[in-house]
């Protein structure tokens, strides 16, 4: 970013006046870098609260606008003493991220007004292209997280790109579509959002499926108070809820042109999680190849628990049969959207 015009003898003999005991050295951290690609609304949202919340001790920016990701780069490390300490790096070339624990990949073309995230499909598997082989170059050890839309199908694409195993490559699917859910219900029954727990798996986009059975507030569900929550002869009408969190997001982009802090709250929990190893579950874009009798290679949302560099998709044997089949079959319908585009991609994939 810019040359250091201290010599590290200078910050040497400041460390021994400040530490004045003989042979106390200071601890060092375990070194954590996070890569984010994109530095777009989305990008530096997600940089911005990985940053405050201080999980990095290293953040590097890429972007193919050179101009524009050094001066995001800067603007972020002059808030380094309200934050916490962070190398915050910024370029167009790819060497900055290497050894990047975890790389969040944002990049692609922005979602317009009206525009489903299906529609974006060609555009950014083109943009995946260049981005895929450059981060494996430089951190082939890393876990991605893929939040370019649509992010079931690009999650996917960047696992066949990238060669990796499962376990190092989610997209952060429902995760938002999710947290949106439970806000909306909060809002509701007048409680906080942290008070709710509820998923929404499948598809991220206008075909994701609420799993109603499973919503519930200190273990007590609503189906048990209302038995028809969430169906279309609900009274309480809970069903317009889920409509509201598939609309919400076309009513941010109207509004504001793009989403971007909520989805940078998403990227920073869901890096945390991996990070300090705290075994959250969360609905993400994974591999699902013969989960739930669905054939062949696909991405989309299920709830996962996450390990420390791996994960596993819960099983949701314990829902009630009825349930069980309402949230299947729906399930079916919500991979039919998107993987109807994968016959017309037409990707190159490099064998492994």
């Amino acid at each position: 970013m810019y040359e250091p015009f201290v010599s590290q003898r200078v910050t040497r003999k400041m460390v021994d006046v400040l530490l004045p005991i003989e042979g106390v050295e200071p601890l060092e951290k375990p070194l954590r870098k996070i890569t984010v690609v994109g530095v777009g609304a989305v990008g530096m949202a997600a940089a911005y609260a990985i940053m405050v919340r201080g999980i990095a001790n290293v953040l590097a920016l890429v972007d193919v606008a050179c101009d524009r990701v050094k001066g995001e780069a800067m603007d972020l490390a002059h808030g380094k003493q309200f934050a916490g300490h962070c190398e915050v790096l910024g370029s167009s070339e790819y060497v900055i991220s290497e050894n990047s624990d975890i790389v969040i990949i944002t990049a692609g073309a922005r979602q317009m007004e009206g525009e489903t995230r299906l529609n974006l499909v060609q555009r950014n598997v083109q943009v995946f292209k260049g981005i895929i082989p450059e981060v494996v170059r430089y951190s082939p050890n890393c876990i991605m997280i893929i939040v370019s839309n649509p992010v079931d199908i690009l999650t996917y694409v960047a696992a066949k790109l990238s060669g990796f195993p499962p376990n190092r490559v989610m997209g952060t699917g429902t995760m938002l579509d999710s947290a949106r859910f439970r806000t909306m219900l909060g809002d509701v029954m007048g409680l906080s959002a942290s008070a709710v727990h509820a998923l929404i798996i499948g598809e991220h986009g206008d075909s994701s499926v609420p799993v109603w059975s499973r919503v519930n507030v200190a273990g007590v569900t609503l189906s048990s108070i209302n038995p028809n929550v969430g169906a279309p002869c609900d009274p309480e009408k809970f069903h317009l809820i889920h409509k509201n969190v598939v609309d919400s997001a076309y009513q941010v982009i109207k509004l504001k042109g793009q989403t971007s802090w909520a989805i940078g709250l998403t990227c920073f929990a869901l890096a945390n999680a991996i990070l300090t190893d705290s075994h959250m579950v969360y609905p993400l874009s994974v591999s699902v190849k013969n989960t739930y009798f669905i054939a062949g290679i696909l991405s989309l949302s299920l709830a996962v628990f996450l390990f420390f560099g791996e994960y596993a998709v819960a099983d949701f044997s314990a829902v009630k049969a009825i349930w069980a089949f309402m949230v299947l079959r729906k399930m079916f319908t919500s991979v039919c959207p998107p993987w109807s585009h994968n016959t017309e991609l037409h990707i190159s994939f490099h064998q492994n």
